[in-house]
């Protein structure tokens, strides 16, 4: 195995060095990308799966809104603790943090299958089993670069997330349908096998690696956390990266989690409601899935970053016309063309990211990230749903998507040069320094963390 911790051996060391364009058959090439691709995606469709299927329960057994809205919103809870779960897969194996967590989910959630389980139960189960996903998802992102290396980075991240969005909306029809048509309990079952799947595929698929921190760097863990945080925000090219994604979220996700009370907005008949609810909620993941696969696939890398500033102000200006309350069709229009340009532009950015990351570090600052997104939708839903309880919905959108495109236009202006990320990037690929004679407690921050922020013009 090479010594460079950001550089992995085998096939993926020769695609690095690859100047080709880089194709879906080349990431699919890798066995271990596959096996992960497969763990990832039946991962998301059970989540999704026993999301909407649990609500359907708490509704049926409690009869109270309340009850059911809590069983859905509980999943956003661990992540206010997201960083520092996730700074376990930095002490640990990749590979074993992710077949440990997937092993007591499928534990957890088969509890939920025990008849007349009594609802506080059910959501401390909920909580309990989610506490599995920040340390899951940071080692999956940690471990993603090492599999497929600098030039399959970006291809491989815009398909997972394209795949994620496309599991999410079929994972949440089948869900609700089974959930209504049938038991919600089948769907918890088949929850509860998305999770050995996955624990299998990674066991048998993945072969095993180090773990990327040794025993002597430990320090505690929430000062392994904090040193997470200080790595994302004290660089200027990390720094940049996460405001634009947590902007991003915080006004894109807001049709989403408005589309219920959207579409009851514009008639009162049931049947057309629902059609205008599900239309409006998959518009977005349809969107991200196109632009991801288009524009990831045939613009060139160099291109892409170039375009960054410019992108990251369409989103929420494509939301704008919203202030003029627009039938459902128009407005499902407007969201599914932001989630085209949210396609184009985060796994850009994702990949930039990663590869301006020291190995070390990888899972912490992805804990960082993770939860910042998860919290920021999850604020932006309560604030924007507040307001719509006592303002016209319309407006509320139009006002917010208005506030987030001169947000975005002030990041742009200010986003730094490609100079900057270069350096980035080639720091986080040299060797790290070696701290396992110094003693416990020893780590120290890399020095992509401490370089300090020159201003440059923007290019």
């Amino acid at each position: 195995m090479s010594n460079d911790p950001a550089r992995p051996s085998g096939p993926a060391d020769e695609v690095t060095q690859s100047k080709g364009t880089v194709t879906f058959r080349d990431i699919f090439a890798l066995p271990e990308y596959r096996a992960l691709y497969l763990s990832t995606v039946v991962n998301w469709v059970g989540d999704y799966l026993s999301r909407a299927a649990v609500t359907v329960l708490v509704y049926h057994q409690s009869e109270s809104v309340l009850l059911s809205a809590v069983s859905f919103a509980i999943g956003y809870l661990p992540w206010f603790f997201g960083p520092v779960l996730a700074a376990l897969a930095d002490r640990y194996p990749y590979r074993r943090i992710m077949i440990v967590s997937d092993l007591c989910r499928m534990v957890l959630i088969a509890l939920l299958l025990i008849p007349g389980l009594p609802v506080p139960v059910m959501l401390l189960v909920l909580l309990l089993a989610g506490l599995g996903a920040p340390p899951t998802q940071a080692a999956r992102s940690a471990l993603l670069p090492v599999i497929v290396g600098r030039e399959r980075l970006a291809l491989a991240l815009a398909t997972n997330q394209t795949t994620g969005q496309a599991a999410q909306v079929f994972g949440y029809l089948v869900g609700a349908t089974l959930a209504v048509a049938l038991t919600p309990r089948i769907a918890l079952g088949i929850d509860v096998a998305t999770f050995a799947l996955s624990a299998l595929l990674i066991a048998f698929g993945v072969r095993r690696r180090p773990t990327v921190q040794a025993p002597s760097q430990r320090t505690h863990l929430l000062q392994e956390t904090a040193e997470g945080f200080r790595l994302v925000f004290g660089h200027p090219a990390l720094r940049s990266i996460a405001i634009v994604v947590f902007t991003a979220t915080v006004f894109a996700i807001v049709p989403e989690g408005l589309a219920a009370a959207w579409a009851a907005e514009g008639t009162r008949d049931p049947a057309t409601r629902g059609l205008d609810q599900g239309m409006i909620m998959a518009a977005g993941p349809l969107g991200f899935v196109i632009g991801g696969i288009l524009f990831n696939r045939l613009v060139p890398a160099a291109e892409r970053a170039r375009l960054i500033p410019y992108l990251a102000v369409l989103p929420p200006l494509f939301l704008v016309p919203s202030l003029l309350g627009p039938p459902a069709e128009i407005v499902a229009l407007l969201v599914m063309l932001s989630g085209v340009v949210q396609g184009a532009l985060l796994p850009t950015l994702n990949a930039t990211f990663v590869l301006a990351l020291p190995q070390s570090f990888r899972a912490r600052a992805f804990g960082v990230m993770n939860s910042g997104v998860q919290l920021s939708q999850f604020g932006a839903v309560m604030i924007t749903g507040t307001l719509a309880d006592h303002f016209w919905l319309p407006l509320v959108v139009g006002l917010w998507s208005i506030g987030g495109t001169l947000a975005m236009v002030v990041l742009a202006i200010s986003w730094p040069s490609q100079q900057t990320f270069t350096e980035a990037v080639e720091a986080a690929n040299r060797p790290e320094p070696a701290h396992q004679a110094d003693g416990p407690g020893s780590a120290r921050l890399p020095t992509t963390s401490v370089t300090p922020e020159r201003p440059q013009p923007r290019r």
